[in-house]
């Protein structure tokens, strides 16, 4: 774990499991992940199992476990409402494991509103180099190209 890492980890520390209603809630929608973690993510062959996010500009993206049916692929309103590919029978068959998205082990119902702190932090993590080259690299893993008006890079 870098330096950046073990800092955003303090700042934004795992919670405890919960399966309340708020808290499943949040896992209906997929949560980001560090660049970092998403990189361990595709090497532990979960590359099919994300999408890519677009920021609401276009000006940067992120890659996120995609929701059920719009797996390998750009994230489409039309999934929305399908939940994350990692939720089922109401748990995360990641949850725990070393490539479980950060925002998801932050997120609970003891820290309404803080949440919004931790998502802008990890977009942040994504508009950068590395953020950019392991998009790159997923893309053409998943034999996929950017449409002509969106330049990300």
């Amino acid at each position: 774990m870098n330096k950046k890492q073990a800092s955003f980890y303090q700042r934004y520390p795992p919670s405890l499991p919960c399966s309340c209603k708020i808290c499943l809630y949040f896992c209906n929608r997929p949560g980001w992940w560090l660049v970092s973690e998403a990189r361990l993510a595709i090497e532990n062959g979960l590359s099919q199992k994300m999408m890519l996010e677009f920021s609401p500009d276009f000006t940067f993206a992120v890659l996120s476990p995609a929701f059920k049916g719009n797996e390998s692929y750009f994230a489409l309103q039309l999934y929305s409402q399908n939940k994350c590919t990692f939720l089922h029978e109401n748990r995360c068959s990641i949850y725990n494991k070393p490539f479980q998205p950060a925002e998801c082990r932050f997120c609970h119902h003891e820290r309404i509103g803080q949440g919004k702190k931790c998502h802008i932090e990890i977009g942040h993590d994504w508009n950068t180099k590395k953020g950019k080259r392991l998009i790159k690299s997923w893309l053409s893993l998943n034999d996929l190209r950017l449409p002509p008006a969106i330049n990300i890079f």
